[in-house]
């Protein structure tokens, strides 16, 4: 028996709580009391100027010239004091706010890469899409949006405890009789206020509930929007020489039309909702002045108290609409904190994914692997390989016998399987059929991983000669995307000027020299061979010419059952 989905608010608990109880939580917990007490300060003021109300329309209404002075000079400080209050309380929150999403954005960058989890997420796609967006848009969604309904949900509360009383004072008993028997309501603008808002909140949720599951889709399509033009300028050249662009305008058009569909949705619900809310909120203009006006034109309180008691109302009656004014930032902000917790989910089960078991050790080893699809389905069966130092492996088998796979198992990356990998923590370099070139300067894609500034130039540009790339050597410090500036040819030797620079004990080649001609991956192979003669090799290639830079060979062979024996 399953045990149950833990409740809204336990998850959205583990989603603050981390930054609350971390080595920032000093910083944290100080901006949090200083926020909470600024608010509490400007519901103070609100205080006084209710008071200054009731005592400004009485001078009024008395034609007291002097009070009238008095209570102009009350304003002017009290005016003074609200805008200092709300200055600081507009800067510290927002303070408050970023500092919570730097800190919330390093904690998911961190996880994400972390155990390969950006690598595993993908494999799993279940629910969480655009890990990109999670990062950059729902955390600064979440962590704003809850600090700033925590704060009005606060100041609501403060004020609603603090013009009930008043509201309570000034408005007085309500008296009628009913059958001839005579009936008072004592504090009854009280009991219409709670009426009021709570008729107003239940008319605004029923309208607005279906908010929550179209801003939700609302960010999805957007982002697989965004992800679709990212892919058109990352295949640029593919989709020219394809002449692809009616086929990617197609796409591009249905996920835009999805956008403009949700949005329209989106926009529909939000002008009901929102004519709901200016209508409530214009008659509680007028509302509790029509209400104590009975009173007032009997005598019974005067100018200044029919405004305290309408100051008042509109107090309580906001305070006991929070709901109502927050109702549209609420399903925006519910629609963030689900996408996150999905994400958190996905990166929890990526950390604890797969059954293959993978140590530390001072050389690769596999012992019994089995390689199994993330649908279960048989890949490799009974992989068990040990690489010693120095020696020259050759991976071969048909296409599609789980070659790759066999080296991502290799890696630690593929979690799906049973076995036992070991794996060197240091001195291991993997060269797929096409290396990863990050954004930045020529030196820094040559070296990687190793940092630029770790690397002499002088080296980088022996590396680009020996790999056949002197038309680069002048080119280090120029900064570009390498990876649409070079060709798949270029490319790949600028994956072996890597090799030699970053002078890897273990070297595991995918395909490294697909896009070259026979006698230059032949020239680099030798290259590797003379310049790191202990370095171990492990390659997967079709040329034949390349096997002789090999001493051994692991062949793939299909089974009966679908899966594939690894024999060395």
């Amino acid at each position: 028996m399953t045990s149950p989905a833990p409740s809204f608010p336990r998850r959205l608990w583990r989603l603050v709580r981390p930054y609350f109880a971390s080595e920032a939580r000093l910083r944290a917990l100080g901006f949090l009391a200083t926020v909470v007490a600024l608010n509490l300060v400007a519901v103070y003021v609100d205080v006084l100027l209710n008071e200054f109300n009731r005592d400004f329309y009485n001078a009024l209404e008395q034609k007291d010239f002097a009070a009238f002075q008095a209570q102009l000079l009350r304003f002017c400080y009290l005016a003074f004091f609200f805008i200092v209050v709300a200055v600081y309380k507009f800067y510290l929150t927002q303070l408050f706010e970023l500092r919570w999403r730097e800190w919330l954005t390093r904690r998911y960058i961190d996880r994400w890469l972390a155990h390969r989890a950006y690598y595993k997420v993908e494999l799993f796609h279940r629910g969480t899409d655009n890990p990109d967006q999670r990062i950059a848009e729902d955390v600064r969604a979440v962590t704003e949006k809850t600090v700033e309904l925590s704060m009005g949900l606060l100041n609501s509360v403060v004020t609603l405890a603090a013009f009930l009383s008043i509201l309570w004072a000034v408005s007085g008993p309500l008296a009628f009789s009913v059958g001839g028997a005579a009936v008072s309501i004592p504090g009854y603008m009280v009991w219409v206020a709670i009426l009021y808002a709570l008729a107003g909140s239940l008319l605004i949720h029923w309208i607005g509930r279906p908010l929550i599951d179209i801003n939700n889709r609302a960010q999805k399509v957007e982002a697989d929007f965004r992800y679709g033009l990212v892919r058109v300028r990352e295949n640029a050249e593919s989709i020219a020489l394809y002449g692809g662009e009616p086929g990617e305008r197609a796409v591009l058009r249905t996920r835009f039309g999805a956008v403009l569909d949700t949005t329209l949705e989106l926009i529909r619900r939000q002008k009901t909702v929102l004519t709901a809310r200016v209508f409530y909120a214009q008659i509680a203009i007028v509302f509790p002045i029509l209400v104590a006006a009975p009173r007032y034109f009997a005598g019974s309180i005067k100018l200044g108290e029919l405004m305290q008691i309408a100051s008042a109302f509109g107090q309580v009656q906001g305070a006991l609409s929070w709901f109502i004014d927050a109702y549209a930032s609420l399903a925006a902000w519910k629609a963030s904190v689900d996408r996150l917790l999905t994400f958190d989910d996905a990166l929890a089960e990526a950390e604890r994914a797969g059954a293959l078991t993978v140590e530390a050790a001072d050389a690769p080893a596999l012992a019994g692997v089995d390689l199994v699809t993330p649908q279960g389905v048989p890949i490799v069966a009974g992989a068990t390989l040990a690489i010693g130092a120095g020696e020259r492996w050759l991976v071969s088998g048909p296409s599609g016998s789980g070659k790759s796979t066999l080296f991502r198992a290799l890696a630690g990356i593929w979690p799906f399987g049973r076995g036992r990998i070991a794996a060197p923590r240091e001195g291991v370099l993997f060269l797929p059929q096409r290396p990863y070139l990050p954004l930045g300067t020529l030196k820094a894609a040559v070296s990687y991983p190793a940092p630029a500034d770790a690397v002499d130039d002088d080296a980088v540009r022996a590396a680009l000669a020996d790999c056949r790339l002197p038309h680069l050597v002048d080119r280090l410090h120029e900064e570009g995307a390498w990876d649409k500036r070079l060709s798949p040819g270029e490319q790949q030797r600028v994956g072996f000027a890597r090799v030699l620079i970053n002078r890897p004990r273990w070297l595991f080649m995918d395909e490294s020299t697909a896009a070259l001609d026979a006698p230059t991956a032949q020239a680099l192979y030798a290259l590797v061979r003379e310049r790191l003669p202990d370095t171990a090799l492990v390659s997967i290639a079709h040329d034949t010419e390349i096997a002789r830079f090999h001493d051994r060979r692991i062949v793939l062979t299909p089974g009966d059952d679908g899966s594939v024996a690894a024999v060395a």
